[in-house]
């Protein structure tokens, strides 16, 4: 009989001992019971002939995780504080077959001389950032570096933070790798997936390009990994594990031979402090921009309806950013203020009208708008704030003659709407399209004559140490979608023009400044980890707070920076408190964390949230 230590995927337990009456190498996945229920598990490593009785392996599958994933699996485990199960579950077996790859010759997209500078210092790099302006062409030169990739037999991983990028980019790529090419990402049906994973197997598929779990796909011989808008949050996971796509194909990088470039027009103040980086100024086409400040917030003004009535007589399209989905973010009582909160989550309920109701966007619980207020009993209750569905629909009673569509989370929830949606928008049958973030990620229409901005401010207020950085990289992000050729407007509602009309066209002035703001408190100079405390009962989570509080306090090569109440202190009926730490590296932070493990505790490495 042979033992082993089996990881139980998807589980939080410790790798259990398990018996087999055949040799099995380790990785392979294989079917095991626990407590009368069937597992998927993998062979973590042989285990000696224990004094207690074993259930019995009951299938090896012919799938298997390699020992580059068992390894990058380990890093995630120790470095991100979850259980090898969590950590291995997030990457996607091999089969036994492993496929060949045949030597291609595949030509090239010319490239300017400023691209191909940029080429040669990414290709004299293993790591590197590619730090380009909006409409820079820096997809020509990741094609150029995907086609070196294919020629010399090895395959590429080319990340996105938002699948709303995937569409344009999808056809590009297949202009020059055809087939080759697959896209990856959660709206994928399961047909659609399973369809792929076989044609990764079968050695057809050659480059993936898709969303953060892209990066987990059994691609053999990856030799490049393209993060394309590598400073946004996207790449960071909201659950266990709580990685960072980012910061993994860096490690993953380490582990094989593959070459890293990591891109943005407003790259990450940390990136940019520790990877050797490139700066690609100017726009690929020759083009001219102009920035109109008005002194608002969030609101539908005579100025913005000027700007876009002027728009659409030239025949050129618009987009319209808000950070808010839905139709108003809250509703609230003009007679005492009282606001709608969820009963299960301290936040308030966001109006959706086309549901007739109020909705949670935590934990999705929905109920009848209400009329009357629970707390003074008023009737004069009011929505607060404009949301992305409000203002296309006093768009479209404003400008009837012209097509007006939303883009964000509630509307685009198939791949089929996402691509119609696009398709529809480069082929100018919309005129304009309102959305939130997924509007800023690197869309390339020439056709688009006015960006506006709306609500940026709400986005400078937030209690975020990158606060800053956040608000600006996403108006930079937004105004470059306006005059990718010929003339473009960008217009932005703000409250801060100073500091939108000093950086927003110098973001290399405004690292700088920020470094030094920064320096000895946070990133890139200190590392971060949160600590999220979470019960159904109040007076218990304050108690695990303190207690951990007090723990703390006996590690002196870390410092509480704060803790309390979380900035939303409950959702899904339960409390949260948090307790933020730092130190200058991340081994005490790691060695802190094996000391106060608790169900209670979530840890969050490198956190990026901190509500």
């Amino acid at each position: 009989m042979f033992y082993y230590k089996v990881i139980l995927l998807g589980s939080s337990l410790e790798p259990l001992t398990y018996l087999s009456s055949k040799e099995i190498k380790i990785g392979f996945v294989v079917r095991v019971t626990l407590q009368n229920k069937e597992r998927s598990g993998v062979i973590q490593k042989s285990a000696l002939t224990p004094d207690f009785e074993c259930q019995p392996i009951i299938e090896i599958t012919d799938n298997f995780f390699t020992n580059t994933q068992l390894l990058l699996a380990e890093f995630i485990s120790d470095y991100y504080c979850c259980s090898l199960g969590i950590a291995l579950n997030v990457f996607v077996s091999h089969l036994t077959r492993e496929p060949i790859f045949e030597k291609l010759i595949i030509a090239p997209p010319n490239l300017t001389k400023k691209q191909k500078k940029a080429f040669d210092f990414l290709n004299s790099h293993k790591y590197s950032l590619l730090f380009g302006d909006t409409g820079s062409g820096k997809s020509e030169i990741y094609i150029s570096l995907i086609c070196q990739t294919l020629n010399d037999g090895k395959n590429a991983i080319y990340l996105l933070p938002e699948i709303g990028l995937t569409p344009q980019l999808e056809f590009k790529l297949k202009t020059f790798f055809g087939d080759l090419v697959a896209t990856w990402h959660s709206k994928l049906s399961k047909k659609r997936k399973d369809g792929i994973l076989q044609n990764i197997y079968e050695g057809k598929i050659r480059v993936v390009l898709g969303a953060r779990s892209a990066l987990f796909l059994p691609l053999y011989s990856v030799g490049l990994i393209i993060v394309d808008e590598e400073h946004d949050e996207s790449y960071k996971s909201n659950n266990a594990p709580r990685y960072n796509a980012r910061d993994l194909s860096l490690m993953m990088g380490k582990k094989t031979d593959a070459k890293v470039v990591l891109g943005s027009a407003t790259p990450n103040v940390t990136t940019i402090a520790k990877i050797p980086h490139f700066r690609l100024k100017g726009n690929f086409f020759e083009s001219k921009k102009e920035v109109v400040y008005e002194n608002a917030h969030n609101e539908i003004s005579q100025s913005m309806l000027y700007e876009i009535k002027s728009t659409l007589e030239k025949k050129r399209q618009i987009i319209i950013f808000l950070p808010t989905r839905a139709h108003f973010k809250y509703i609230a009582c003009k007679n005492c203020g009282a606001v709608i909160e969820c009963p299960f989550c301290s936040v308030a309920m966001s109006l959706h009208k086309n549901l007739n109701a109020l909705k949670c966007h935590y934990c999705n619980f929905t109920s009848k708008i209400v009329k009357v207020c629970s707390k003074c009993g008023s009737e004069t209750m009011e929505a607060i704030r404009l949301g992305t569905a409000e203002v296309v629909d006093r768009l479209r009673e404003l400008f009837p003659n012209n097509i007006i569509e939303k883009f964000d989370k509630d509307e685009i929830t198939t791949d089929t709407k996402l691509n119609k949606i696009l398709k529809s928008f480069k082929e100018r049958e919309i005129d304009v399209l309102v959305g939130t973030q997924m509007l800023s990620k690197g869309h390339d229409y020439h056709n688009v004559g006015l960006s506006i901005i709306m609500g940026i401010d709400s986005l400078l207020a937030i209690p975020d140490f990158k606060a800053r950085e956040k608000a600006l990289s996403l108006a930079i992000q937004i105004a470059g979608r306006s005059g990718r050729k010929e003339e473009g407007r960008v217009f932005i509602q703000t409250k801060n023009q100073e500091f939108f009309t000093k950086f927003l066209q110098n973001y290399d002035e405004f690292i700088e400044e920020e470094k030094k703001i920064r320096e000895g408190l946070f990133p890139p100079f200190k590392k971060l980890m949160r600590l999220l405390i979470s019960h159904k009962t109040e007076q218990k989570a304050k108690d695990i707070t303190n207690k951990t509080v007090e723990i703390l306090k006996e590690f002196k090569d870390i410092e509480i920076v704060g803790h309390g109440k979380a900035d939303i202190a409950k959702i899904a009926n339960k409390y949260r408190y948090f307790v933020l730490i730092r130190s200058v590296g991340v081994k005490p932070l790691l060695t802190t964390a094996k000391f106060i493990k608790n169900n209670a505790i979530q840890i969050d490495m490198d956190p990026l949230s901190f509500s």
